[in-house]
């Protein structure tokens, strides 16, 4: 088992030109990334301090679920960030960082030979499954997830963990049928050091990006990459035909009244035709 090497990720920070990932805290074993960014944001940690971990015990995805962790396979990093933006503002930002993650891994599974050039087929489609999973095939390969912390109205931080499947060739029986990595995507190779920067600097500019013009700048990106659109869903009590994402990262359902409902939250489930 390789361990993660913090002076390799720091050489591809600067090389990438990255305005974020210092302080960079890469340890063997942790509860959780989140944790500890969130931990470290209330003592003072500055925007774009990063917490990686080669494994996590206590790792978890939205909803409080685990999270498969194991050591030395996957990425488990956590950024913190200090937006100057509204409590009200920051619901989409899943969504925002989802694409993010998406848009690293479409390069990396761009075809060979390609060199990985914007607009090639990758082997696997890429696609955001609303409101925070990067899909592969159909199939999970990260996950995303925002903690925030407030200051009344303001937003004082937020921790954005992404957990993504790197070398992972065997999962459980229960995760099996729907987790992918990108070692089962034919990119076993790929050192989690050089992804680990460049999902650093691509959720350092999606951040930006937000912070000026909101949810209204990832509108294309968000219509290309919106995996439920089309496919009849069941969420928050409402069933339907997804419908797209509005401009307040709602999931759009229309009913078969013909009605559009906007859903803020929620679980969503596929309905088999």
């Amino acid at each position: 088992m390789k361990r993660l090497d913090a002076g390799a990720i720091e050489r591809e920070l600067s090389r990438l030109g990255a305005p974020l990932g210092r302080p960079l805290t890469v340890v063997e074993e942790t509860a959780s990334t989140n944790d500890d960014a969130r931990s470290a944001a209330a003592s003072g940690a500055p925007h774009g301090a990063a917490f990686l971990a080669d494994a996590q015990t206590q790792g978890r995805g939205r909803g409080g679920r685990a999270w498969h962790s194991p050591p030395g396979e996957n990425l488990y990093l956590s950024l913190v960030l200090r937006p100057r933006l509204p409590a009200s503002s920051i619901a989409p930002i899943a969504l925002v960082m989802g694409l993010a993650v998406a848009s690293v891994v479409e390069r990396r599974l761009a075809p060979t030979g390609s060199g990985g050039v914007p607009g090639d087929r990758p082997a696997a489609e890429v696609r955001l499954k609303w409101p925070n999973d990067v899909l592969a095939g159909g199939r999970k390969l990260a996950g995303i997830l925002v903690e925030a912390q407030l200051r009344g109205d303001a937003v004082s931080s937020l921790i954005v963990g992404v957990g993504l499947n790197v070398h992972t060739r065997s999962f459980p029986p229960e995760l099996s049928s729907r987790a992918t990595s990108l070692a089962l995507l034919g990119q076993g190779g790929v050192p989690r050091e050089s992804l680990a920067a460049e999902l650093i600097q691509a959720m350092g500019g999606a951040a930006v990006r937000f912070e000026a013009e909101r949810l209204a700048a990832f509108a294309e990106e968000l219509a290309r990459m919106d995996w439920l659109r089309d496919r009849r869903v069941e969420v928050a009590g409402v069933a339907g035909v997804a419908a797209g994402i509005d401009p307040e990262g709602h999931l759009l359902v229309r009913g078969a009244d013909g009605v559009l409902r906007a859903v803020a939250a929620g679980e969503v489930s596929v309905i088999s035709s």
